[in-house]
Formats: C-alpha cells, structure tokens, sequence
C-alpha cells in the first residue's frame, strides 16, 4: 500500500498577527524571535563579544550624533512582512521616541549589524531584504574578519552597491554627512582577543 506524502507547509505571519501575538503574551518574554518575510525566526544568542561590540556601537554614536539621531539598539523596526531586530538603528528624531507606532524604512538613517556567527544568514536575508524595503544604508560588522560591510542605494533586489572597509579606514553614512566613525574604534580589540 502506497503511502501519498503530504508536503509540509509553513504558516505565514503579517507584522499584525506577529505583533497580536507577542501582546497576547504567545511567546514568553525571554524568547529572541524576529518576524522575518511572514516566518517567525529564533535569533542566536548574544555572547559576550557581540554585546561588547554593540554597547561599543552604541557609546559611540550616541556621542558622535547627539541630537541628530536616535539611536536604537537591538529594538524592532516595521518592514511590510517582517519585524527584524537590527543591533543598532540611528533613527530620525521624534519627540515621542516611536511611542506612538514602531520605526519603519523613512525613519531609519542607518542600520548596523553586527555579526559574529551570523555573517552568512545576515549577508544574504537580512540585508537584501533592508534593502528591498528602502532603507537608505545599511553597514554590517564582520566581526571575525574585522571588516565594515558597507551598502547603499535600496533597490527591488536589494542595495546597488557595497564597499568594504578595514582597518585605518573611516566611515561617513549617508544620511548623517557630519558623522565619521574610525573602523578602528569600531572593530578595536577587545580584551583577550589577539
């Protein structure tokens, strides 16, 4: 007797389900999920180097933007099917801080994310689909090659252009031509690392 396979299929979430269900309490606090292209994904965990370099990220441009920006650190930002946790967000400045309603593409200056273990997921998901959605430029910190991912111009397949960046280079974006940060002070050493 033959046995008919049926093929397995996935539920797809729109941003309102995704954010009825984390109001409903569906998932527990201490769940690090994101809603990406309608699937609900589980994010890795954060390890000692990568809060580092993001609290490093953050210390910086906070400093560095001061009233030009806000910054935003590993908070959600609403995309047409998706609802990603970007590391860090530099955000148009509103007075209500997005009480009202969560970023979305216009309200993004520059997006930041930093990758430890993740360089491939976020290289050919993540910053494809930050690009389709218009984010204007979107930098991802390669931190085991200690290399800064630079891409600009969002277009329907994802960003028109990437440069690299290492050590001894300095990076302006876009949206905030006054802000320079030195790879060095973003890629410096940690202690313990060589």
């Amino acid at each position: 007797m033959a046995i008919n396979a049926v093929p397995i299929k996935h539920k797809q979430f729109a941003v309102d389900e995704y954010e009825q269900m984390i109001a409903a309490g569906v998932f527990r606090e201490d769940e690090r999920l994101e809603l990406i292209e309608g699937e609900i994904i589980e994010m890795s965990p954060i390890g000692s180097a990568h809060l580092a370099y993001v609290n490093r990220l953050n210390h910086l441009l906070v400093r560095r933007t001061g009233a030009l920006a806000q910054v935003s650190v590993q908070n959600p930002i609403h995309l047409t099917r998706s609802e990603p946790q970007p590391d860090i967000v530099l955000l148009r400045p509103r007075p209500d801080f997005f009480a009202e309603a969560l970023p979305g593409p216009t309200d993004v200056l520059l997006l930041i994310e930093v990758s430890d273990t993740t360089v491939d997921y976020d290289r050919s998901v993540k910053i494809p689909l930050y690009g389709r959605e218009g984010i204007v430029e979107c930098w991802l910190i390669n931190v085991m090659e200690g290399l800064i991912e630079v891409y600009r111009g969002p277009g329907a397949s994802g960003y028109r252009s990437k440069a690299t960046f290492g050590a001894g280079d300095s990076l302006t974006a876009v949206s905030l031509p006054g802000v320079s940060l030195a790879v060095d002070d973003v890629i410096g050493r940690l202690p313990g690392e060589s």
